[in-house]
């Protein structure tokens, strides 16, 4: 059995009914409309936000979930599917997860609609059955995306990211989301509890070793969907090329930024500092950090009792950092 199949197990008949629910959610009167969700819904990723939202709601619980669950998880991926829309278009990226974007099938104009729509359909499912406080968390969630996804183009400019900044960008841009699905389940079954809180940290922890383990992709595995040194192509500063730049000489530093400000399009070069960074002791070290945020993942949920959800999440803190795309 694959390991996301195995993950999903507790929660099978729950993530069955989201689907129906999460359709019902995008309809629309438009015909255009309703194609295009269709195309949405029907090349769907592996679900791993819904999952999350039903796990942390049924570990914190007992097994509990309410109407809220299924519509906390529903608003999150209306908005989410939303801000990937934006995305393709800002990136002007043809394809999503090996099929055409909605950008590249329809259009530009089309594909901003699409998002404005399903975002209004995620603000109107949480506004008209008054889930105030779900609506909170998730608004919080895209502000600090848009925030760190802004943060990281000022300072790709420069190329001038620390460590310390390094970590606020993944954490806006990739943790927060992770975060707010878990905060989330735990809000819709326990509205003000203090596991709200426990839990949107436990989210954030798995979201910041989920980014590492995807810079770490940058550096060789062709079996991604994501061509190997295409953020130094893309002049993205990742953990391990950050690391060995604070730790090698002011020449080397030098040659590894011209080499990404003035070279990133040359094949050769590209390569030369991929094995640079490997031969610099880049990839180990960010190998380390990722670890240290699993561990720490892992150590909140020791304070839950045992039981097939917590196992579940386990099996997902794991995936994240084992996983081979």
């Amino acid at each position: 059995m694959k390991i996301t199949e195995q993950i999903k197990q507790p929660i099978a008949y729950e993530m069955d009914l989201f689907e129906k629910k999460f359709r019902l959610a995008m309809a629309s009167k438009v015909a255009l409309l309703n194609r295009i969700t269709h195309y949405i819904v029907n090349r769907k990723g592996k679900q791993m936000r819904p999952m999350f939202v039903f796990l942390v709601a049924k570990m914190v619980s007992n097994g509990d979930v309410k109407d809220r669950t299924y519509r906390g998880a529903s608003v999150i991926e209306l908005i989410h599917t939303a801000t990937l829309l934006h995305d393709d278009v800002v990136d002007d990226s043809n394809k999503r997860r090996g099929f055409f974007s909605i950008n590249a099938l329809w259009k530009n104009k089309i594909a901003v609609l699409i998002g404005d729509f399903l975002l209004s359909k995620g603000l109107l499912l949480s506004i008209d059955n008054e889930d105030f406080d779900l609506l909170k968390i998730i608004s919080v969630a895209v502000r600090e995306m848009s925030e760190g996804e802004l943060l990281q183009i000022e300072k790709a400019r420069r190329l001038d990211i620390t460590e310390d900044i390094y970590y606020e960008i993944i954490r806006q841009k990739t943790a927060t989301l992770i975060a707010a699905c878990c905060s989330l389940g735990a809000a819709s079954v326990k509205p003000g509890s203090p596991e709200v809180e426990t839990m949107r940290k436990f989210g954030e922890l798995i979201g910041m070793a989920f980014q590492i383990k995807d810079d770490l992709f940058d550096y060789g595995s062709t079996s991604i969907g994501k061509p190997v040194g295409i953020d130094i192509k893309e002049q993205k500063m990742t953990l391990p090329l950050i690391h060995v730049l604070n730790t090698v000489s002011k020449k080397e530093k030098k040659w590894v930024i011209n080499s990404i400000k003035n070279h990133n399009k040359d094949k050769k070069r590209v390569n030369e500092v991929i094995a640079f960074v490997k031969n610099n002791g880049g990839l180990e070290y960010a190998v380390t950090k990722m670890k240290t945020f699993q561990a720490e993942a892992l150590q909140i949920l020791q304070q839950f009792p045992e039981s097939d959800y917590k196992s579940s999440l386990e099996l997902m803190v794991n995936y994240v950092i084992e996983r081979k795309k």
